[in-house]
């Protein structure tokens, strides 16, 4: 730790979300500092550096975890290179917040969790924000505490004004459902066991993004649940995130966005949030400064790397599902001591 038990951190990737998290470090997390960056565009990663005392700026990530100060990562960089960064981490013993995906896919996932396992403790977090978010907190301590019974069906919403250059119809599943995915596992505490996904016809054979939707997908649970989520990734209109919780003695809703209403001018309404980092931006802030407190004990808590293969694994499931209109089972194997 560096003075007065100040947790020192590395950022890997100081791309939009980096850079957040380099801004909520440093003016709004307790107890931490942002001690050094790294990203492969060195003047993005200088100009964030030069606005921190003590923070130097690297475009080599294992340097960046070296640096003098740093007692914990941040791992904000694309997830191809995820498993490398967590692996030298490992090898330093450092603990990390690790952004979703933990890696692109079951593969590289069972490998990082056959690693940490080598270890014999959790260094892990993985950036699963939505469990830290007001609203989706209040639904699981409404479900665990069986006021509604027991709950039987999840409805999902999940709509992106439209998505960055580059975003594929398969991103539809691993970028974006991964969060219903994960969501799904934490809220009802059980595993997802099939995927399939259906889509309505457009009239030009494709959605507003020509990547085919909206699009339905639909999770079976090893607890007998059932859950759908629609996916609308070029709504334009606005970011949207909803769930209802259909128990046997009632339902529950979170995500309408009803915060403030306004009335004016002939007209009633309010405002919807054009993305992620305004909607779940309480649920980062909350995120980081659980996991900087966690570390300052010397322990690690939040989703763990278990969680992380088990949302790309059902991710897999889901690209397949997506491709050829099947149901297709998700396979895990069997779920180690460590993350019980």
């Amino acid at each position: 730790m560096t003075e007065h038990g100040t947790l020192g951190v590395a950022v890997i990737g100081t791309g939009r979300m980096g850079a957040d998290h380099v801004r909520r470090l440093h003016e709004i997390t307790n107890g931490a500092a942002v001690a050094a960056v790294a990203d492969p565009d060195a003047e993005r990663a200088k100009r964030l550096a030069d606005g921190i005392d003590g923070c130097t700026a690297h475009t080599d990530p294992d340097a960046a975890m070296a640096a003098p100060g740093v007692d914990a990562v941040l791992i904000a960089s694309p997830g191809p290179v995820h498993e490398a960064q967590l692996l030298r981490a490992f090898e330093l013993g450092l603990p990390v917040l690790c952004e979703k995906p933990l890696t692109p896919d079951a593969g590289s996932a069972l490998r990082v969790l056959e690693a940490e396992q080598r270890l014999g403790r959790r260094l892990v977090q993985v950036g699963f924000m939505r469990r830290y978010d007001a609203e989706f907190l209040r639904l699981k301590a409404l479900l665990d505490a069986r006021e509604l019974g027991h709950p039987m069906m999840l409805h999902c919403r999940h709509r992106n004004v439209s998505p960055s250059p580059g975003f594929t119809e398969q991103m539809m599943i691993s970028d974006s459902v991964v969060h219903e995915i994960d969501t799904t596992r934490w809220l009802l505490g059980q595993e997802i066991t099939a995927v399939r996904v259906l889509r309505p016809a457009a009239p030009d054979g494709s959605g507003p993004g020509g990547v085919g939707e909206p699009q339905l997908v639909l999770f079976e649970t090893d607890g007998g649940a059932v859950v759908d989520v629609e996916i609308f990734v070029n709504c334009g209109f606005g970011y949207q995130v909803r769930c209802e919780a259909v128990c046997s003695a009632g339902s529950a809703r979170v995500g309408d966005g009803h915060a403030m209403v306004t009335n004016a001018a002939g007209r009633w309404g309010g405002e919807i949030a054009q993305d992620f980092v305004v909607r779940f931006e309480d649920a980062y802030d909350r995120e980081v400064q659980r996991w900087v407190d966690a570390c300052r004990r010397g322990v690690v808590e939040g989703p763990s790397v278990w969680d992380g293969y088990a949302a790309a694994a059902a991710c897999e499931a889901g690209v397949r599902a997506q491709a050829t209109g099947e149901r297709v089972p998700v396979e895990l194997v069997e779920r180690p001591a460590l993350y019980r």
